[in-house]
This record gives C-alpha cells, structure tokens and sequence, in this order.
C-alpha cells in the first residue's frame, strides 16, 4: 500500500516511491552476479589496477573523477537537444557538432565510471552495470543521431538524440544513486578528518 500524505509528512513509514523500489530491486537482483562476475575481470584488468586505475578514479584529484567527466558528456549532449527543440535550422549544425563531441568524451567518461565500478560492494556492482548498459544504449542511440545528420537526414537524428537523451536520464539517477545514496566515490582521507557540517 502506498504511503498516504498524512503518513509522508509525518515520517511514517510506507511504500517507497516506485523509483526507489525499482532501485532497491536491482540491488537485490541476484541474477546479475553473473554477468558481473563475468565482466569483473575484463574490467578490473583494463580499468582498475595500478596508477592507471588510480588515476582514473581521481585519487590525484581527491574526489571521484568520474562525476566530472560525465558533467561534459551530458552537459554538451542535453545542449544539443536544447538546440533541436528550439534552435531552429540555423542551429543544425551546431547541435551536431555537440552531439559528437559527447561521443568523443563519452569513452573517457566510461573508463572512469569502470574503475569506479570495480572498487564496489556486490549491490552496487548490480545497480552499475544496468547504469553501464543503459549508458551503452544512449552511446548508440547518439552514434545513430550524429550518422543519420552526417546524412542530412536530420528529423531522424532528433528523434535518435532524444532517445539517448531518456536512456541516459535512466543511466544518471541510477548513477546519481550510487554516489550519493551508497557514496560509491573516491575521496581523499583527509577529508575524514572533519566531520560532516562540523564548522
């Protein structure tokens, strides 16, 4: 049953909102150890050991650095759907000039996000690698925008941009909870030092 206004503003537990319970349900989704058992590896060896996984994770830069790059490659692709939906013809070429440069930095964005993944608890590996796949889709979905522009055929390339946009949408709350709800993010222990709010 769903928890009714009176029980949210009182605290009274209920039913989490159905994004959360579909979150809560990848964690638990055990039918995923598989194919994380079976990328782990592959992964880890690539992306994750040594200098180069450390500085892919941002240890040099204290924070996680995947955060960061991701900014980029969303910031320029959500730019270029800006630029379909209201900037007229005369932006055409400009909106595919940004949806190519989100392809280019979109693999940087992914080895950063792979190193970050192999450092994480088993149900955090879950949730990844559905935000990983789903962040593959909407790859694709703006590789076929940028080709079908590259081609003149524009309308297609709107409609193929505006799918990845929603794939990625999906890909960043995913994301967006594991770095703040299970804080799957590299950071400098100096910053343990000082508790949180203290002043």
């Amino acid at each position: 049953m769903d928890a009714t206004p009176e029980q949210m503003q009182s605290g009274t537990p209920g039913a989490p909102p159905w994004l959360v319970g579909g979150t809560l349900a990848l964690e638990e989704a055990s039918a995923l150890d598989g194919p994380v058992r079976a990328v782990e590896p592959v992964v880890r060896k690539a992306f994750g050991t040594g200098a180069r996984g450390a500085a892919l994770r941002g240890d040099w830069l204290g924070h996680a650095l995947h955060p960061v790059v991701t900014d980029v490659t969303l910031g320029v692709w959500t730019s270029a759907t800006v630029l379909d939906l209201v900037g007229g013809k005369g932006a055409r070429r400009s909106a595919q000039l940004l949806v190519g440069t989100g392809l280019v930095t979109a693999g940087p964005t992914a080895w950063t996000g792979w190193a970050q993944w192999v450092e994480a608890g088993r149900r955090e590996k879950r949730v990844g690698l559905v935000h990983a796949v789903t962040n593959g889709a909407a790859i694709g979905a703006y590789g076929a925008s940028w080709i079908s522009r590259r081609r003149g055929r524009h309308g297609r390339g709107v409609g193929w941009a505006l799918a990845g946009a929603a794939l990625s949408s999906v890909g960043g709350y995913l994301g967006g909870h594991l770095v703040t709800t299970r804080q799957v993010a590299t950071h400098d222990p100096g910053y343990d030092d000082v508790p949180a709010g203290a002043s």
